[in-house]
């Protein structure tokens, strides 16, 4: 059974999420489309959401998010739990939020990076495992809340 990757984004990303798609096609994975369909105006969490939810669901085990900062969507998805959006602009930022954070969702800045960029930091973010050892430790600490 192919993996399937839930992609979102807003109207600043949605050229980009455009190509993603294609680029994760290509390579074997199924897509989820979230939304948005078009480069009009639009509020990013209406489309984040969806991503993040399937996340916390355990319906997928990884996302893509994308807006034109790539701040917002990544806020929003961070607030669902076990969901850790790294926001990305290099493949290195990319490796390293899966091997050391086992970031679980991806978060792209369209107005700030190439679309060879791009294409090269989710290749870094899907083929890269999480290291666990020492890391695992860590992560596990991420949803803690101390009093």
């Amino acid at each position: 059974m192919k993996e399937i990757i839930p992609i979102a984004c807003d109207h600043a990303g949605y050229e980009l999420k455009l190509k993603v798609i294609a680029h994760l096609r290509e390579k074997g994975y199924e897509v989820e489309d979230c939304g948005t369909d078009s480069t009009e105006s639009c509020d990013y969490p209406d489309y984040a959401h969806r991503v993040g939810s399937a996340l916390e669901r355990g319906e997928h085990r990884r996302g893509i998010v994308i807006c034109g900062s790539g701040n917002g969507v990544q806020m929003t998805v961070n607030k669902y739990r076990h969901v850790r959006c790294a926001l990305c602009w290099t493949p290195e930022i990319a490796r390293l939020g899966r091997q050391h954070n086992d970031c679980n969702c991806l978060s792209l800045p369209a107005r700030f990076i190439s679309e060879p960029t791009a294409l090269e930091i989710v290749d870094a973010y899907l083929d890269t495992p999480f290291e666990g050892g020492r890391h695992q430790r860590r992560v596990e600490k991420i949803s803690e809340i101390e009093n």
